[in-house]
């Protein structure tokens, strides 16, 4: 009868021999904290045993992500990039649902920061950096193939599905473009790239400027002025000080600054595609993020 023996405390040896044989209940309590329990199994030949057990809640298996390089357009610097994560996406998705201007930068600047793995100041990349480094991100993510509708040229009805490798869009950077605007021999500016949130108002947001807003955004996008003596920068000079310089302009001048944004480098993608009724080839050229998810 196995209630005839005596309980053996645990600094007692861990192996004695009975004389009969006998089986010993043991009732277990399992909690996730991986608590260690004390069970005593009396076992055939009246093996006596002490047992210290362990258990072991296995966690689920942590799934890799591959990584991806490429060079940034601006500077040539090569950065390392992780496809987006489910979570990432959703966060972006309901701020673009909410139509917070807040939420939505925020939650493209996170998303971007969070997959670009080598460390590199985000906010500060120009615009196309943004874009080309956004249509990488997403291709590594979702797919490298976006499939566009367009209508072919030679009929103007005939539509057909074009396929776009993500990995040949590139950053197209006009001959000629620099970022010194002169206005004469001595006097000019250099000009800044839009930023984080001027690529997401018109990438994510697509917020259309009036005029006010656009001379304030070129005024705000003035990164120096400088005549044959002095250097007006964001240091020594207020943003009204650069405003009132942009209202001072002539025509001619102003339109010298627009065309820094006109030849600005910018996402760019040249494709052609056959009309299956005629066979004759047409010509397309997409820029912008917008357009490759159009």
């Amino acid at each position: 009868d196995h209630r005839d023996l005596h309980r053996v405390d645990r600094r007692q040896r861990q192996m004695c021999i009975r004389d009969r044989y006998c089986i010993a209940n043991s009732n277990f309590q399992f909690h996730k904290s991986g608590k260690i329990f004390l069970a005593i199994f009396l076992l055939k030949k009246s093996l006596y045993i002490n047992i210290r057990l362990e258990i072991v809640f296995m966690a689920l298996p942590k799934l890799g992500y591959p990584t991806f390089e490429l060079e940034l357009p601006s500077t040539g610097k090569t950065i390392k990039y992780r496809p987006f994560l489910v979570k990432e996406e959703k966060v972006l998705l309901m701020a673009l649902e909410s139509k917070d201007e807040k939420q939505v930068v925020s939650a493209v600047k996170d998303l971007i920061k969070n997959c670009v793995t080598t460390r590199i100041k985000v906010d500060t990349l120009p615009s196309f950096d943004l874009e080309y480094l956004f249509l990488k991100i997403r291709g590594a993510s979702i797919g490298e193939t976006i499939t566009l509708t367009v209508t072919c040229q030679d009929d103007n009805e005939t539509q057909v599905e074009a396929n776009i490798n993500i990995n040949e869009v590139e950053i197209f950077k006009p001959e000629g473009h620099d970022k010194k605007v002169m206005f004469d021999d001595k006097t000019g500016l250099v000009m800044r790239y839009p930023s984080m949130k001027e690529f997401v108002d018109r990438e994510f947001l697509q917020k259309e400027m009036k005029t006010e807003d656009v001379y304030g955004f070129i005024a705000d996008s003035i990164d120096q002025i400088f005549d044959d003596e002095e250097v007006y920068d964001s240091s020594t000079t207020t943003k009204k000080e650069f405003r009132t310089f942009v209202d001072s302009l002539t025509t001619r001048q102003f339109e010298k600054i627009q065309k820094f944004y006109e030849t600005a480098p910018k996402l760019s993608h040249t494709f052609k595609v056959v009309n299956p009724k005629t066979g004759k080839e047409s010509s397309y050229t997409i820029e912008g993020l917008q357009s490759f998810f159009a």
